[in-house]
This record gives structure tokens, C-alpha cells and sequence, in this order.
């Protein structure tokens, strides 16, 4: 494929060339990650460093309490791991009755968290080295402490004021009563010690062991439910992926209970919407995208959620090509619509990239939600909790309504590109609801108009929101902008800060003749490294 490299772009960043890649949001973790592939270690080694060291260098994202999935082509077939975490027990709708929606901070908020088990789970299976030698980066940057970057001093700033009074958060992410400035020297003894007992253990200690015991014994002092029970009940589940034909390529994401489904619905319509006929920054091709999402949204949170509650309405029928015909008819080429959800049966958050020189490719992602997640950090450990809880329904009989043992709805996806049943793209975008849509985003950018990873990085991104309202970057020019705004678009247009915060940050890896060409994304701290 001849790539189209555009100076079009603000970031005027190169993509990096090389036969072995690791892109991430953070550049230590990057370097951590292609220093397990120096050592001899493959892809999987790689990614799980970068993601232990992301805990530490960038805890504004993520966390020892995250969740995670991954995807991943061992060089002969191609797997998904869905490690997100599942409901304690005594949770029930009652518990929440009285509730709008389910809490957004707080140990109301924390279901499982299922990233230590993925890293466990991936190295025994695919990984080459010592698993105590993939967490060692993390413990020397805990114990010695990282310079602070800007951004995430930002970010860790604004979470300290939302979340200064969540138990444990001050006395952890706070030291001396306020959030570390830009280049300030951060350290943790205890997020230290726990990654350490983590290593020697294979993470057992985490899910029966002493780090286990801490996280029960903090959730009941706050009436939390938390218990050891919950956490020695984790399982990862090697889930498969699901895919959506566009072109010549495949798309593939990890099945619900994940949004990616909505980013292959999104692109069976468009393929039903003739948009090869449209240049990439053009309105008419930003339009037909935004309203394919907005369709694909709708289904999302109407029927979609674990996918062993999905009973009724299963992913077969979201994806059943003849549904999604008729839902592009729905789309108007001249007016933007607010859209209802279809009948799709008659009757009825940190991202990175691995890739090595033997063909190894990993996308894996882990988060904890709402920036610092649930804002609870368990004394002397570090551990700062995911908020996924916040992810269920309280609508009475809707598939994603909260119970015990049950995973709630999730933003974060891995995205994977096979071609000809290779593997062509690992990648991934960070932010909430934004993930899906740049998923489409980034297919749409590399495999139809022939962006490099690097131009489709720093293109202008746009974000569907309620109703007609769409965010997108200022980036993409008043002319665009007014001219969507003429379809009925109400445009929210991000500049500075906005931008870093509500479109994430990308990844990618794109497989090429002899290595990888990687792209890493600007709006955060994103660095991809090779050899």
C-alpha cells in the first residue's frame, strides 16, 4: 500500500519505520516495553511492561485497579482477552434504588478490577520472558520516581479537585496537600511494594492474597461490597473477537460487553452509504460518518451489555448486513437527524501497540474509567480503583441492568485490521466515548483514503454527543464546520485543552513489507519507538 504522508496536519510528527514497534501515550512506557524486545522478549513482553510502567507514569489513565482487553495475532491466528471485571455479588437493583443512574466515584462505583489478571493471562500464554521481569521498569519508576510531564499534570490536577475527598485519594495522589506540578519528581513506596508482590506472585496476590485482603478490608470500612470472595472469583475470558468486512479489510473487536460493536455497525452502514466517493476532510464524508455513529450508538445503549445478559438481541443480529442496509437508508445526505433505536430482530480509556520482527502484533488497552476511576485508593498499596460500576443501567429489564457476578457496559476497545486473514493494523483510541468513533475514524483515514498512521493521528477528530450536537476540532476549518452546521449539525468546536481531553489519544501500528509504520498521538504525551 502507498501511503498518502499529508503535511496537512498540526503535528507535523513523522511515523516511525521499523521492524520492531511499541507505541503507547506516555514515552517511558514506549522505551520499558522496547527494552523487553531488546532483551529478547516479543510482543506480548513488550505491551505488558508498557502497560505496568503506565500505571505508574500516567495513574491519571489508569491504574492497578483498571480493567483491561486485548487483542492479539500470535503469528498464526489471531485472539481476544476480555479481562474487564464482573459486579461483587451483593449488588442488586435494590441497592441502588433511589438512584438516577448508577455512582459515578466511590467504592458504589468499583466493580473487579480485571488489568492485573490480563497481564498474567498474556504472559503465561504468549510471553517469552519472566513475568517478574515485565513489571521491573514499573517498580524502579515507583520507588525512584518520574518527572511529571505537563499534560498529565493537567489531568492530575483536575482530578484532585473532583476527587480529594474519595478515601485514600489525597493521602496517595496529593503529597503535601496538592496534585504534583510539571516536572515534579513522583514516587510511591507502597504502589512499589504492591507491584513487586505482584511480580513474585504472578498477581495472585492481588486476587488471594494480602493486596486482596487490603481492598476487602477498605471496601468494608466505607460500606463498600466488596469482597475477597468477589476478587478470587476474577476469570479473564478468552472471548474471540467480532469483525465487520469494509473494502478489502476486516475490522475485529472484542465482543460485547465493549462498545466496539458499535464502531462495526458504523461501518456496515457507511459501506452501504457509498463514502469512497468522498474526500477524507470533506463535509459530505464527515457527515455520513457522524450520522452512521449516531445510528450505531443508539443500538448500542439500547441493546447492548454482557454478552451472557444479551438474550434477546444478540451481536449476530446488530451486525446482520441486511439490518444495517436499512439503517443507512434512514440517513439523509442533506439533514442531520436524531435518531431512534432499530428493531434489529424481527419480534424481537491508556491504549498501545506491540508489534515484533516475528509478526507478533498486540493491542491492548486498560483503564480506570473516569480518569482516576472511582477516586478510591486502598491505603498502603496504591491501588487506585476503576468506577466501571458506573457502566450499568437501572432501567428495570434492560440487558445491561446492574446485578451481582455481572460485567457492566465498557468504552474500552482494542481494534485490530486483518487483510486477507493477515494481520495488517494494531491500534486503539483513548477517551471514553470517542473510542468507537475513532475507531472508524482511523479505518476510514488508513484503509480507504491511504493516510499513514502518523497523518491519521493528527487529523482533525469529531465526536458525536446528544442529540445533533457533534464535537470536532477546530482544526477542521470554519468552512467545514459552517458548512455541517448547515445540515442541522449542532457543532461543538474544541480548541486547546478540549482537544487533549475529549478526543484521547491514538496508536497505531500498520504491518508494511519488512517491519511497521507507527503513529502516536499528540493530544496526550504519545511516543511510538522502534528498531
Amino acid at each position: 500500500m502507498q501511503y498518502r504522508h499529508d503535511p496537512l496536519y498540526a503535528s507535523r510528527r513523522s511515523p516511525v519505520f521499523a521492524r520492531n514497534v511499541v507505541s503507547t501515550s506516555q514515552p517511558l512506557a514506549s522505551q520499558a516495553g522496547l527494552s523487553m524486545l531488546a532483551k529478547g522478549g516479543n510482543a506480548v513482553d513488550a505491551a505488558i511492561a508498557a502497560a505496568a510502567l503506565l500505571v505508574v507514569v500516567e495513574p491519571t489513565g489508569n491504574g492497578l485497579g483498571s480493567d483491561a482487553f486485548a487483542i492479539l495475532w500470535d503469528g498464526k491466528e489471531l485472539h481476544g482477552l476480555n479481562a474487564s471485571g464482573r459486579s461483587p455479588a451483593a449488588w442488586t437493583p435494590d441497592r441502588f434504588a433511589g438512584n438516577d443512574a448508577m455512582p459515578l466515584r466511590g467504592w458504589e462505583s468499583v466493580t473487579v478490577p480485571g488489568a492485573v489478571a490480563a497481564w498474567r493471562d498474556l504472559s503465561a500464554r504468549f510471553g517469552k520472558l519472566p513475568f517478574e521481569a515485565l513489571i521491573e521498569p514499573a517498580i524502579g519508576y515507583a520507588e525512584n520516581g518520574f518527572l511529571v510531564s505537563p499534560i498529565i499534570a493537567e489531568l492530575w490536577a483536575m482530578g484532585g479537585e473532583i476527587l480529594h475527598k474519595q478515601p485514600g485519594f489525597a493521602e496517595h495522589f496529593m503529597p503535601g496537600g496538592h496534585t504534583p506540578a510539571a516536572g515534579t519528581l513522583f514516587r510511591s513506596d507502597d504502589l512499589a511494594r504492591s507491584l513487586r508482590l505482584i511480580a513474585e506472585t504472578k498477581g495472585e496476590a492481588f486476587y488471594r492474597g494480602e493486596l486482596a485482603a487490603r481492598i476487602a478490608a477498605f471496601a468494608k470500612e466505607h460500606g463498600g461490597a466488596m469482597t475477597e470472595d468477589d476478587l478470587a472469583a476474577h476469570a479473564s475470558d478468552w472471548c474471540g473477537t467480532i469483525h465487520q468486512r469494509f473494502g478489502e479489510v476486516d475490522l475485529h473487536e472484542i465482543p460485547p460487553n465493549g462498545q466496539g460493536i458499535a464502531a462495526l455497525m458504523a461501518l456496515g452502514i457507511l459501506q452501504h452509504l457509498g463514502i469512497e466517493r468522498f474526500e477524507p476532510d470533506s463535509v459530505e464524508a464527515l457527515h455520513l460518518q457522524i450520522e452512521a455513529m449516531k445510528l450505531a450508538f443508539r443500538d448500542m445503549w439500547t441493546f447492548v451489555a454482557d454478552r451472557e445478559h444479551m438474550r434477546e438481541i444478540e451481536e449476530t443480529h446488530l451486525l446482520d448486513q441486511s439490518y444495517l442496509a436499512d439503517r443507512a437508508k434512514l440517513v439523509d445526505p442533506d439533514r442531520a437527524q436524531d435518531f431512534k433505536a432499530g428493531a434489529p430482530k424481527h419480534g424481537g480509556t491508556i491504549c498501545l501497540s506491540a508489534c515484533d520482527e516475528n509478526g507478533m502484533m498486540v493491542s491492548f488497552i486498560q483503564s480506570n474509567y473516569s480518569g482516576f476511576g472511582s477516586g478510591v485508593v486502598v491505603p498502603g498499596t496504591g491501588i487506585s480503583l476503576q468506577n466501571r460500576g458506573h457502566g450499568f443501567s437501572l432501567a428495570k429489564g434492560h440487558p445491561n441492568e446492574v446485578a451481582g457476578g455481572k460485567r457492566p457496559f465498557h468504552t474500552i476497545i482494542p481494534g485490530f485490521v486483518m487483510k486477507d486473514g493477515q494481520p495488517l493494523m494494531s491500534f486503539g483510541v483513548m477517551g471514553g466515548p470517542i473510542q468507537a468513533q475513532g475507531h472508524v475514524q482511523m479505518v476510514l483515514r488508513t484503509q480507504l483514503w491511504g493516510q499513514d498512521p502518523q497523518t491519521a493521528v493528527d487529523a482533525p477528530r469529531w465526536r458525536a454527543m446528544e442529540g445533533l450536537e457533534v464535537a470536532i476540532e477546530a482544526a477542521a476549518g470554519d468552512d467545514v464546520l459552517s458548512a455541517l452546521e448547515a445540515k442541522g449539525h449542532r457543532v461543538v468546536r474544541e480548541t486547546g485543552d478540549a482537544v487533549a481531553f475529549g478526543f484521547g489519544g491514538a496508536q497505531l501500528v500498520h504491518r508494511v513489507a519488512g517491519g511497521y509504520v507507527a503513529g502516536s498521538d499528540p493530544r496526550k504525551d504519545g511516543q511510538a519507538v522502534g528498531f
